[in-house]
């Protein structure tokens, strides 16, 4: 299968493939400053909840590498503001808060360290992060696999692959992992209004790595569910709550409500950096507003008339009774996700 190099950190700088130019220009991005990682992230040259973690860790490793401080207090200070600038970019995404934390928790185990060594040691976890968050999605790609049938067409949403991650991918990696295994799957691939991330992302994917895929827009899912010529469904996450509620890709939450009333089971793959147990349920979960030349325009071009008004959030919750299962790469959790989610979250 095609490697795709997501993100990278090699001499003094993160390079990552700017996913606002695909599939027409494969371009990469070279950050030499934390600054530039954090508008990449904001500006979503880089998307998917594990790929915003990973550059979240080597941007602020960035950061520190670069910081001029010269004793521990002033670095400390500035290792912060690092943290929160990073942590300002995009607020819906569990694993950017998941990524500061792990790295702050980093430097205060360390907090008598010089500058120097905290700058390596931050490199060394940031680096960490970016292997694990492989390892996880290809664990959890295995055990996903078995919910996948010889024969099924799977209906995806947005783009929960390699570049939704540091490689391979969460619904995607199930995806992949099934074909891996030779079992004779083809995917229906939701076009996904209103930056098309499914049209330009997870198309692109599936073409370069050979998977049998159609293309379709997003309201035509429900139609062909009628038909019975979708099997099964499978979404990522940006965030999971304690009860099973999901936030994901704005239109996710329809595609749950077609998927029940058609019987289909609708499934959920996330690494556990996504759950956030602290929340009760999706109601509390930010959901990120964009801008409206999203939706007013495609690649610079008007499609709607000039100066409308626009809503524009870049995601829904879709609760948890519309969802079968949840994949992550220690297990999967069933119904009632208030106790098979805690399990997971504590299993070594």
């Amino acid at each position: 299968m095609a490697e795709i190099k997501t993100i990278e950190w090699g001499k003094g700088k993160v390079r990552l493939i700017d996913q606002t130019k695909l599939p027409l220009v494969e371009k990469y991005v070279d950050c030499r400053e934390w600054q530039e990682v954090a508008e990449a992230i904001k500006s979503m040259k880089i998307r998917g909840a594990p790929a915003i973690g990973v550059a979240a860790a080597l941007g602020i490793a960035l950061g520190a590498k670069n910081s001029q401080a010269t004793n521990t207090n002033d670095f400390l200070k500035e290792f912060e503001e690092i943290c929160e600038g990073i942590s300002a970019t995009r607020p819906t995404a569990r694993n950017l808060f998941w990524a500061t934390e792990r790295m702050r928790a980093k430097v205060e185990s360390h907090k008598n360290s010089s500058p120097e060594e905290l700058k390596q040691i931050l490199e060394e976890e940031a680096l960490k992060i970016l292997k694990e968050d492989i390892e996880i999605n290809e664990e959890m790609g295995k055990i996903g696999a078995e919910l996948l049938k010889d024969g099924d067409n799977i209906l995806t949403h947005c783009n929960a692959g390699a570049l939704a991650t540091a490689g391979y991918g969460t619904a995607l990696g199930v995806i992949r992992a099934a074909f891996d295994e030779h079992k004779k799957i083809h995917i229906f691939v939701d076009e996904t209004r209103p930056l098309l991330q499914g049209a330009r992302l997870t198309a692109w994917e599936l073409k370069k790595e050979g998977i049998p895929f159609t293309l379709i827009t997003d309201n035509m899912a429900g139609f062909l569910m009628s038909q019975g010529k979708i099997e099964k469904v499978i979404v990522g996450a940006d965030r999971i709550v304690a009860n099973g509620d999901v936030a994901n890709k704005i239109g996710t939450y329809s595609v749950a409500v077609l998927a029940k009333e058609n019987g289909i089971p609708f499934y959920v793959a996330a690494p556990r950096s996504t759950l956030d147990l602290s929340m009760a349920s999706g109601e509390k979960i930010p959901v990120e507003e964009r801008g409206p030349q999203e939706v007013t325009q495609i690649n610079g071009s008007l499609i709607a008339p000039a100066q409308v008004k626009v809503r524009n959030p870049a995601f829904d919750i879709t609760p948890h009774s519309y969802i079968s299962a949840i994949i992550t790469e220690v297990g999967i959790a069933k119904p009632p996700f208030g106790e098979s989610l805690r399990r997971l979250a504590q299993k070594n």
